[in-house]
């Protein structure tokens, strides 16, 4: 959710300010269409970073940290042990189809710069990074809003050794839902081409916002072309509740329970949010909730997204399940997604540089998507569809072993003087959080052993 992440990251800019210095490393040139960064063996060009001699505003630092390092994260979710094994998603690649910037737009990084510093802060490899413009002709491929480094060091921090390519759509689909519906099916279609892994951190809009089922039609021909290769789709649920992402259109319908598209497609791993208590120290996991906390300056709460689809009957990996009716439930999984317990990012701030916390669930998603390219690294093959094997897990004596149970919390929101009431966390699944969040360690080896080849 940029417009959270860019009031959360002024503010924290606000706070501090540290004398300028400069950064030389290595990138590499390319063309508009595939440009490249820290691929091995390929030409290179030095990129001069203007940078702090410290980080204008450091979110690790402060009295009482607000953010988690990636190996305090990692450990938390049962992820380093994989790490420190090996499995650090060498040989698999993660797409995440981003918006490119818009003409005039404030919060704009260089994400070659945004990961070196990154690698250069927490001790990580260099990425792998290419950038298709294809569907977004004349955009620049390293110049775009905050959203996009965010979601690749993310990406980055889970599984290190993963290639990243990101595909740009045009700056319009914020403000267009038919634009928007027909880039992000045709990047989906662009996706098995590239890697196995696909993170979906925009959320879309509330399913009522469809107003032609063509357009919601074609996007899941592209989740099927997706799913008969092999390529594992994970979406963020959403930040605004129980209440369906609200249409650009104009008069906005009043809130009210929904689920936003594509979330609410049974063939994506649809990612909610919680809010992570683990040690700043050693990465112990401690607890969670479900993520749902106000922002001052935003109209309305924020919180994971979840409930019902009302375009998806329930999917068969669904039946059974206590509390799912008739129709799609959603969110299936989650992780971290709250402001002040995410993992850190490293971001340009006006020509400063910051570490701050990832908020919402486009930050579950991509660490989603980065476990599951640990998963097929592991499999030593691409999963794919992994929803039922989710579910079969959950069903099991392993449950507990494999997720956290988060039974804490609620997504109900505030919208004006309007109150949207939400769902419960409870045992087992939930709309709010799904399963729950990992255990890698040994979530891993059982979808593996569960994913029907």
């Amino acid at each position: 959710m940029s417009v959270l992440r860019r009031i959360l990251l002024l503010r924290a800019v606000a706070a501090g300010a540290a004398a300028a210095g400069t950064l030389t490393v290595a990138a590499v040139t390319g063309p508009a269409v595939s440009a490249s960064t820290a691929a091995p063996g390929a030409g290179k060009a030095a990129v001069t970073i203007r940078r702090a001699a410290g980080p204008v505003y450091d979110c690790l630092t402060l009295a009482s940290p607000t953010c988690y390092a990636p190996l305090q994260f990692r450990t938390a979710y049962g992820i380093q042990p994989l790490i420190s094994r090996g499995i650090t998603g060498r040989g698999e690649t993660v797409v995440l189809p981003e918006i490119a910037a818009a003409p005039g737009e404030d919060d704009v990084t260089d994400v070659r710069q945004d990961l070196a510093r990154y690698d250069s802060v927490f001790g990580l490899p260099a990425v792998s990074l290419k950038v298709i413009t294809t569907l977004a002709p004349g955009a620049s491929p390293f110049q775009a809003p905050a959203e996009y480094s965010g979601d690749a060091e993310i990406v980055h921090a889970i599984a290190p050794q993963a290639a990243i390519r990101v595909i740009l759509i045009p700056a319009g689909v914020k403000t267009n839902l038919a634009l928007g519906a027909t880039d992000i099916t045709a990047a989906l279609r662009m996706a098995p081409s590239l890697g196995g892994v696909v993170a979906l951190t925009q959320a879309g809009r509330n399913e009522n916002c469809y107003t032609s089922s063509a357009q919601v039609a074609a996007e899941h021909s592209a989740l099927e072309f997706d799913q008969a290769r092999h390529v594992t789709v994970v979406a963020a649920s959403g930040d605004f509740g129980a209440i369906g992402i609200p249409c650009t259109s104009t008069p906005t319908p009043p809130p009210a329970r929904g689920v936003a598209y594509p979330a609410g497609d049974p063939l994506v791993l649809d990612a909610g949010g919680t809010s992570l208590d683990a040690s700043h120290v050693t990465g112990a996991y401690a607890s969670e909730t479900a993520w749902n906390r106000p922002v001052p300056g935003l109209p309305q709460a924020v919180a994971s997204s979840g409930g019902f689809s009302r375009v998806f009957a329930r999917p068969a990996y669904q039946d059974g399940i206590p509390g799912i009716g008739a129709h799609r439930g959603v969110p299936d999984v989650s992780s971290d997604a709250g402001q002040g317990t995410g993992i850190a990012f490293v971001q340009a701030a006006g020509g400063e540089f910051g570490v701050f916390s990832a908020v919402g669930t486009s930050a579950a998603s991509p660490t989603w998507a980065g476990i599951v390219a640990l998963a097929d690294q592991y499999a030593r093959r691409h999963l794919g569809f992994i929803n039922p094997a989710i579910y079969q897990i959950g069903r099991s004596a392993w449950y507990h072993r494999a997720f956290h149970d988060v039974t804490r919390g609620n997504n109900t929101v505030k919208s004006g003087s309007v109150t949207v009431k939400g769902f419960d966390a409870t045992r087992g699944w939930d709309p709010v959080t799904g399963w729950g969040s990992p255990d890698a360690e040994v979530l891993i080896p059982l979808l593996v052993r569960y994913v029907a080849r």
